[in-house]
């Protein structure tokens, strides 16, 4: 039976606990439709969703050369794969919060129409997500292991914490920006904004040292705070275990957070879009 709780208006809100319940119960459901969606968008294509990385491989391969002749790399094959592994990451963060504002508008339909739980779009489109990253990020990874050949042991090895803590942030921090997107529908304009910004302000073309006096602004960054450890797990080989752990207690505060925002929001949304 679903618990619900009373809100000081009266209106009946799902528990967090609940909610989880519910998307546990819908998991084949929201990750069939989200493949579904990634097999749909390259129906009829040759190669496929190895377009997602190709197309990584070809802005990596592109920017490298730019960027490497433009800060004088000495070591290019170190370059190549901090790019690599830096944008390819950042990629799946911008095309998932970038997506966010609008996820509810885009399901309106169904969100007037069946009483289906929230959670289900949200989970459909972190799921797909998640799928376009991962498909994306594998043949980035077996590329650069031809400049760094440890590259694929690392990911294996050492790499499951960061990656947890973004697939994480990738549900939490999105759906917070969708719910703000349903209130406010300035952040359909000012979500691009604030992506092409940070994206210039964040140590991914060039390397943090880059920014001199600066430097601070990378550690104050909360998308790069996500990137960096990543990218430092397979280049370096070892896992950054006070850096990990703190973010995956924010990270669980975050998604609880998020949460009981969703539910809270969920008598509003029918009216709201």
């Amino acid at each position: 039976m679903t618990r619900v709780c009373l809100s000081p208006h009266g209106i009946a809100q799902t528990s967090v606990r609940s909610t989880v319940q519910d998307a546990w119960r819908m998991r084949r459901a929201w990750w069939f439709t989200a493949t579904s969606r990634t097999r749909a968008r390259f129906a009829r294509t040759f190669f496929g969703s190895f377009w997602l990385g190709l197309s990584n491989l070809l802005s990596i391969g592109a920017l490298a050369l730019v960027y490497g002749t433009v800060f004088k790399v000495q070591d290019f094959s170190t370059y190549v794969v901090y790019l690599g592994v830096g944008l390819v990451v950042w990629n799946g963060i911008s095309a998932a919060i970038g997506s966010a504002p609008n996820l509810f508008e885009h399901n309106h339909a169904h969100v007037h129409n069946t009483n289906l739980n929230p959670i289900f779009y949200v989970l459909e489109e972190w799921a797909f997500q998640v799928q376009t990253f991962l498909q994306s990020f594998v043949l980035v990874v077996l590329a650069l292991s031809w400049f760094q050949h440890n590259l694929l042991f690392n990911l294996l090895a050492y790499g499951w914490l960061p990656l947890l803590n973004l697939f994480l942030f990738l549900f939490w921090a999105p759906t917070i920006v969708c719910l703000l997107g349903v209130r406010y529908r300035d952040f359909y304009q000012l979500v691009p904004i604030v992506l092409q910004l940070v994206f210039l302000l964040s140590p991914i073309l060039y390397r943090k040292d880059n920014l001199g006096a600066m430097a601070w602004t990378a550690n104050l960054n909360p998308l790069y705070r996500v990137l960096s450890p990543v990218r430092h797990s397979l280049m370096a080989g070892e896992v950054q275990w006070s850096v990990g752990l703190l973010s995956l207690a924010l990270n669980v505060v975050g998604l609880w957070v998020a949460l009981r925002w969703l539910n809270r929001e969920r008598p509003s949304l029918p009216f709201l879009i």
